[in-house]
């Protein structure tokens, strides 16, 4: 088939998944999801990496999953397993948007913490149009992140939404107005990611989006404050704060 499978490069703290399918709008087969979602049990397993960047070759994000592919594949249940674990990654998570984005890999991005785009950016779900009932963790993601309202207009009407759209509804998080403003932003958020206090970073990420879901763990939460509380890293940021210097974490 056209293109290559996800590409997984790690740089210390920095993990960077590259979708390689840019001829076929980096449509998703199945053994792309399996790729996917063995990168992110690796990615996950580095306790090192605090940070994952999703992103793509070519003029598209993602065009879905080629629900052709397979006669009788649960084309729901593959992407939605694959996107809540991509919820539930340990990093910090960010998706770099241009292009289109549609169908599931919509949810994909919507399971990320950040999402950055461009102008020219389009979003579509073509799922009731083709007799598709979008699957359960998709629709909480659509409700929780972006409204009642707008999951409405892209899941029942299949509106495609434009760029400005997708940053009016909450989609994106940030429209750049090119590229190369775009990388920049990019870098930059890695950056001020990695330069935060690993425990609080990740126990953050974690119990937020337990709260959106309402499943939050009380007592997991309280064991995560306690361990911030008594860290080296707590007595290092209010020392470097005092100081007016940058802190030296150390995730401990």
């Amino acid at each position: 088939m056209p293109g290559l499978p996800p590409l997984l490069q790690i740089d210390r703290g920095t993990a960077r998944i590259t979708l390689r399918r840019p001829r076929l709008a980096n449509r998703l087969e199945i053994d792309d999801l399996q790729t996917l979602r063995e990168q992110l049990d690796e990615v996950n397993r580095r306790e090192a990496v605090r940070v994952l960047l999703l992103a793509a070759e070519g003029r598209h994000f993602c065009s879905g999953f080629n629900i052709g592919a397979v006669p009788g594949v649960d084309a729901g249940a593959l992407f939605e397993q694959l996107a809540n674990d991509w919820e539930a990654a340990r990093p910090v998570t960010v998706a770099v948007i241009h292009g289109g984005v549609y169908g599931g890999a919509t949810d994909l991005a919507l399971a990320c913490d950040f999402r950055l785009g461009l102008p020219g950016c389009q979003m579509f779900v073509p799922a009731a149009r083709l007799g598709l009932h979008f699957y359960r963790g998709g629709m909480e993601r659509y409700v929780s992140r972006l409204g009642l309202a707008w999951a409405k207009r892209v899941l029942l009407a299949g509106e495609t939404l434009d760029g400005q759209q997708m940053l009016d509804c909450g989609f994106l998080d940030r429209l750049l107005p090119d590229q190369p403003a775009l990388d920049e932003a990019t870098e930059a958020l890695l950056a001020q990611l990695q330069a935060m206090a690993p425990l609080a970073l990740l126990g953050m990420k974690k119990h937020l989006n337990a709260i959106a879901r309402g499943t939050l763990d009380a007592t997991a939460l309280q064991a995560d404050l306690d361990r911030a509380n008594a860290s080296d890293d707590l007595a290092e940021g209010v020392a470097a704060w005092a100081a007016k210097r940058p802190p030296r974490f150390q995730g401990r």
